[in-house]
């Protein structure tokens, strides 16, 4: 078993009804600033002053990056090591619901929990 799992939240994305309308509320009254695709909250982890950010953004209802979940919502979290995590995760049956991506922003892979959430595992790009 990985030894670190989750390291943080690395973002928090739900549906709207009119996510533009949405933002401009967050924006005016909470003070969210955000571009079409959301917002970013950086911080430094506590273990090692490691740089990093939790994203937060809203998407239209008609989304289908939520699925197959078929809840509104979806918690990214960022892990250490996603490979390890996901070996470790396949020994427990736990199966990827969507093929493993690699880009500039990092790592991602997706995976369900026993109550039908969607949850997004995250590794940050190395600096």
């Amino acid at each position: 078993m990985a030894k670190k799992k989750v390291v943080g939240i690395g973002g928090i994305f739900f549906k709207s009804e009119d996510n533009q309308k949405l933002n401009n509320w967050y924006r005016k009254n909470l003070g969210i600033e955000s571009e079409s695709w959301g917002a970013v909250f950086p911080w430094k982890r506590v273990e090692n002053d490691e740089e990093t950010y939790t994203a937060w953004s809203t998407f239209k209802k008609e989304t289908t990056y939520l699925e197959p979940s078929q809840k509104d919502f979806m918690i990214n979290y960022q892990v250490h090591d996603l490979d390890e995590l996901l070996e470790d995760l396949s020994k427990e049956g736990i199966e990827v619901v969507k093929e493993k991506e690699e880009s500039e922003f990092g790592k991602f892979a997706w995976i369900m929990d026993p109550e039908g959430n969607k949850i997004e595992l995250w590794e940050p790009p190395t600096k």
